[in-house]
């Protein structure tokens, strides 16, 4: 899985005091805003990023509320409807109370089983309701972006400030960990352990190891993308007036790290963390699509998208919308994470 392919500029982040001098320079001395407050501006400007930022946050509020949506407009995920599927070809009828036509031939629905119950459609051969599956199928893919994404950003904030700080020996034995993972053929190792781990490993069983692993395998082996921007910001941030001050006053490395550079690194770790979702999100999805990820019946968007290829000739309509809402949600990250990168940009016009 490659990284995204637009981070956060490593050298030319500003701090707090920068943003604040260079505002007051700009105006006369009389803008004292925060870096924080000129980003908030140029994010509001960017209608594309606001757009993006409002779509995020209804998936994952469609997500959080997904068996609430579900009860008031669909069917529970796992719940199967043979009576509105013809068993000949396992597609929906398109009038489930007069299936047949006078000459006693099924009639299906090109549509994919649309109607007042069924706001999506009904999957092919199982009848489940397709709204209540996609949102159920949102749960999964948000909860593993954001865990391998906290996971991956843990390690890497972690590594890379310790490397960028201490430098020697430790900088290069993290440098070349980096390089080892960064070659690490991750789609193959998590196909293979997926299908090795045993049932009860460390007390998972079912979705949970599978999340679990999945998990694991995303956050331990993509840490090297995120602590190379980490590392390189460190380089620059160690040898900056602030930090030589309070090493000047007697302020131990602990106190330095987490103090005076860890607060300025939290804008491109947010940056660049808005960018690594939607990967991880494709890189679940892709691992349910071949089959070694989230178990049925559990929806997952890949999954989905995989149960549609047989019907891709005669109900092409049920790739559409799990193939939509993986387009969507990735697409908005990465729109939002391009917006965000631009307001903390310094070299961005005000």
């Amino acid at each position: 899985m490659s990284a995204p392919s637009q981070a956060p500029e490593s050298a030319d982040q500003p701090t707090e005091a920068d943003a604040a001098k260079e505002s007051g320079a700009g105006h006369g001395g009389a803008d004292n805003r925060s870096l924080r407050q000129i980003a908030w501006q140029r994010l509001r400007r960017d209608k594309v990023a606001m757009v993006s930022g409002a779509i995020v946050v209804l998936l994952i509020l469609a997500a959080i509320l997904a068996p609430l949506l579900t009860k008031w407009f669909g069917y529970p995920p796992t719940e199967y409807h043979q009576d509105l599927i013809d068993p000949s070809t396992r597609l929906p009828y398109k009038d489930p109370e007069n299936p047949y036509d006078s000459g006693g031939f099924a009639v299906t629905d090109p549509w994919g089983g649309i109607s007042a119950d069924h706001w999506l459609g009904v999957e092919p051969t199982t009848g489940r309701d397709m709204l209540s599956r996609l949102l159920y199928g949102a749960q999964i893919s948000l909860l593993v972006a954001f865990l391998s994404t906290l996971v991956c950003v843990a390690i890497g904030t972690v590594l890379g400030i310790i490397a960028g700080y201490k430098g020697g020996w430790i900088d290069t034995v993290i440098s070349r960990a980096m390089d080892i993972f960064l070659a690490f053929p991750l789609m193959l190792f998590a196909i293979a352990l997926v299908g090795v781990i045993p049932d009860g490993f460390l007390g998972l069983t079912g979705n949970g190891l599978s999340i679990g692993v999945i998990v694991f395998i995303i956050g331990f082996f993509n840490w090297p993308y995120i602590a190379r921007i980490v590392r390189g910001q460190t380089l620059s941030l160690r040898e900056r007036e602030f930090v030589e001050a309070a090493r000047s006053l007697g302020a131990g490395n602990r106190h330095i790290l987490v103090k005076e550079i860890l607060p300025n690194l939290v804008t491109p770790i947010l940056v660049y963390s808005t960018l690594l979702i939607p990967t991880n999100i494709l890189f679940e999805a892709a691992l349910s699509f071949l089959g070694v990820g989230i178990n049925p019946p559990t929806p997952s968007w890949g999954k989905m998208l995989s149960e549609a290829i047989p019907f891709y000739q005669s109900g092409p309509y049920f790739i559409v919308f799990p193939g939509l809402a993986i387009f969507i949600t990735v697409l908005a990250f990465n729109l939002f994470g391009d917006g965000l990168r631009d307001a903390f940009d310094p070299k961005t016009s005000d």
